[in-house]
C-alpha cells in the first residue's frame, strides 16, 4: 500500500472532520459533531497502522511520517478536551490544525522506504519520536489556548479556565518534551558516543524546552499577569516550530545529523 492510498484516506477523513467542525459551531448538534470527529479519527489512525505493517518500520522516519502522527495525535487531544469540558471550539481548533498537516502531506510528495539507516535501529527510536510528537500536539492545543485567551483578554472577558486548561496542556507537554530530551541523549550515546553534541536540533530543542520552562515559572511567580503569560506561551509554540520544521532551513543546519529525510 505504501503511501499510494493516503489520498483516499485523507480526503475521507477531510469530509467527516469539516462536517464535524461544522456541527460544532452549533450547540445541538454538538454530539453528531463528536462522533465524526471519533469516525475521522480512526480512519487516519487505521491508515498509519496499516502503513506501520506495510512499511514493516515505524513511520516515524520522514517529515511526512511525523505530521500524520501529529495529524492523529491533535484530534484525541481535542475529543479528550470536549468530553471533560464540553470545549466545542477547541475540538474545532484541533481538527483544523490536523487537517492542515494532513493537506500538507497530501501535496507533498516523499518517499517510504522500508529500510532503516543504522542509527535509527535503536530502541529509543520509536519512544524519542512518540513522545516528542505527543507533546508538540499538546503544546500546539496550548498555543490554542493561549491564542483564545488573548482575545478574550483583549475583548475584557478572559476565563480563569482558559489559563488553567493552558496550564494543565503545558504541564503534560513539558513533560513529555524533557522525556524526549533524555530519550535523545540516550539515543545519540548508544548512536553516536556522546550524550550532547550541541547539534542545531539539540540546541533549537533545548531553546524550546527553556521557553516552556520560563512560562511554568512566569506562571508560579506571577499568576496574576494572565496576558503576559499567555503571550509567552504564543512565543514558545513559535519557537517548537522552529525546532520541528524550520531548522531545516537555518545554514547552520545543514550538517545536522537531525535533519529528516524526505
Amino acid at each position: 500500500m505504501n503511501w499510494f492510498y493516503f489520498p483516499y484516506f485523507y480526503l475521507a477523513t477531510t469530509l467527516l472532520w469539516v462536517i464535524a467542525i461544522v456541527c460544532l459551531f452549533f450547540k445541538k448538534k454538538s454530539i453528531p459533531g463528536f462522533y465524526l470527529s471519533v469516525a475521522g479519527l480512526l480512519l487516519i489512525l487505521s491508515f498509519t497502522v496499516i502503513l506501520w505493517i506495510l512499511l514493516d518500520r515505524p513511520p516515524m522516519r520522514t517529515l511526512g511520517e511525523t505530521r500524520l502522527w501529529y495529524s492523529v495525535f491533535m484530534p484525541v487531544i481535542g475529543i479528550i478536551i470536549f468530553k471533560r469540558w464540553n470545549y466545542r471550539w477547541f475540538l474545532q481548533y484541533c481538527l483544523a490544525m490536523a487537517l492542515v498537516f494532513l493537506t500538507i502531506n497530501y501535496f507533498e510528495t516523499e518517499t517510504h522506504e522500508k529500510t532503516l539507516m543504522p542509527a535509527l535501529q535503536s530502541v529509543w527510536f520509536v519512544p524519542h519520536v512518540i513522545v516528542y510528537i505527543l507533546a508538540y500536539a499538546l503544546l500546539a492545543a496550548s498555543s490554542l489556548v493561549a491564542i483564545s485567551g488573548l482575545y478574550n483578554h483583549y475583548k475584557k472577558r478572559i476565563e480563569q479556565t482558559t489559563i488553567v486548561l493552558a496550564d494543565n496542556l503545558v504541564y503534560i507537554g513539558f513533560s513529555l518534551l524533557t522525556l524526549g530530551l533524555v530519550f535523545g541523549a540516550l539515543w545519540a550515546k548508544e548512536a553516536w558516543g556522546d550524550y550532547w553534541t550541541w547539534d542545531p536540533k539539540e540546541t533549537w530543542a533545548l531553546i524550546t524546552w527553556l521557553a516552556y520552562m520560563l512560562y511554568i515559572h512566569f506562571r508560579y511567580y506571577q499568576p496574576k499577569s494572565q496576558s503576559i503569560a499567555l503571550l509567552i506561551l504564543a512565543i514558545s509554540f513559535v519557537l517548537l516550530l522552529v525546532c520541528w520544521f524550520g531548522l531545516k532551513y537555518l545554514p547552520t543546519a545543514h550538517n545536522s545529523v537531525h535533519i529528516y529525510t524526505n
